[in-house]
């Protein structure tokens, strides 16, 4: 403890008016000076650290430890993570190819993912995110609207970016964005609007070039609330966007696609092969225009992939399979108050009809299970219950008293 009569060594301060000093081998230093140091230090080390290198080509996963990392958290959807995996590894290549500065320039290809609501989609994405030391953002494509309207613009979305990388804007030009609900930007009819689409094909011509690429003047605090603030150029060339969206009703027009000229023996034939049950495998950009998507926007997403719909097969892995299971996050819950819970068979097998019938994907599991395990979550941790057991006919009646109309 200092004594009244000590000063600090550094600026001279004795210690009084409550002061600290902070002794040392024939020396003192006061609590401000700690402080000031510390943050001559945290400045010093900022400046004087390396710009961020071009990635190392030699650190990429490859496509096949790609797709293993993302069975570890996706059931099923084999062709959508090939392509993923595919698209990830050669987004860093290009890279490399860049520093390198090759004679021949490989332009970037983004992607769009179609498939129904629940089928995983963003839940690639997010796990992509954690397997990659780069730069990512999801943004949802419902909240943009056309420059001068109210909502966000479209430069928002590097605004993201270079807030997930502590605007460090080397490291955002290299990043990884994904675009939810990208159909929803669908315009209203198969042809070009003679009026102000304001959140529709207005904010798809905004895209063009960000996805392009092109130099973009990005307010840092995102929109117009801050007209005074200096904007960030910001290069997409280099910018990876994966889009997504569940297209419903696309079926409809892949269909009569299919249909279309059924004249003929070979045309028969080749109707015949077709799987009426999943049309989502025949997707085309040309589908994607009919829906609603213009043609310059189509073909700035030259990787097309689908996830397929989930069975029930599909769905009972889900439920159990993936290090962050369903299951497995309410067994760690309970764990933390000391409860061992387990699941049936049978109450399983019930919780995927339920899932099936309502068609909402695995986003529909979670409702169910979180249903099922309300009153058990709200009653349990006030008793000395050490195991809890859910059987299917639990799970029936905590369905039948809390959505009574969901089993009408």
């Amino acid at each position: 403890m200092s004594k009244k009569n000590e000063t600090c060594s550094f600026c001279g301060r004795p210690a009084q008016h409550g002061l600290l000093l902070l002794s040392g081998y024939d020396a003192f230093i006061c609590s401000d000076c700690v402080e000031n140091a510390h943050q001559i230090v945290q400045e010093t080390l900022k400046a004087s650290k390396p710009a961020p290198t071009e990635t190392d080509f030699k650190e990429v996963p490859k496509p096949k430890e790609i797709k293993e990392f993302l069975d570890k958290y996706v059931i099923g959807q084999d062709a959508a993570k090939r392509t993923l995996s595919v698209a990830v590894y050669n987004h860093y290549k290009r890279l490399s190819h860049i520093a390198q500065a090759e004679e021949v320039e490989i332009e970037k290809s983004n992607i769009i993912m179609v498939g129904s609501t629940g089928t995983g989609k963003t839940l690639l994405a997010r796990t992509i995110a954690k397997l990659l030391d780069v730069p990512f953002t999801i943004v949802d494509a419902t909240i943009f609207t056309e420059a001068g309207y109210v909502g966000e613009d479209v430069e928002s979305i590097l605004s993201r970016l270079l807030q997930a990388c502590d605007y460090d804007k080397s490291r955002a030009e290299r990043g990884i964005v994904f675009i939810d609900e990208i159909d929803k930007l669908a315009r209203k009819q198969d042809n070009p609007s003679i009026t102000r689409d304001v959140g529709g094909e207005g904010v798809q011509q905004g895209l063009l070039k960000l996805l392009e690429g092109s130099i973009v003047n990005v307010p840092p605090k995102g929109g117009r609330k801050h007209p005074d603030q200096e904007y960030v150029k910001v290069d997409t060339k280099n910018i990876l966007f994966i889009c997504g969206g569940a297209f419903d009703g696309i079926e409809t027009k892949i269909a009569q696609r299919l249909n279309t000229h059924t004249v003929g023996y070979n045309n028969v034939r080749r109707t015949m092969k077709i799987d009426s049950h999943d049309l989502m495998k025949y997707v085309e950009p040309q589908d994607l225009k009919h829906f609603g998507l213009i043609p310059e926007l189509i073909g700035r997403l030259p990787v097309l992939t689908y996830l397929m719909p989930l069975d029930k097969e599909a769905l009972r892995r889900i439920l159990t399979e993936p290090q962050n299971s369903i299951v497995k996050q309410y067994i760690s819950l309970f764990k933390m108050d000391g409860v061992k819970l387990t699941f049936s068979d049978e109450a399983l097998e019930y919780i995927v009809d339920e899932a099936v019938r309502y068609k909402l994907g695995a986003r529909g599991l979670r409702s169910i299970v979180e249903t099922v395990m309300t009153e058990p979550m709200f009653e349990i941790p006030s008793t000395k219950k050490k195991t809890l057991t859910i059987t299917r006919e639990f799970a029936m009646s905590q369905l039948q008293s809390h959505k009574p109309e969901m089993l009408a």
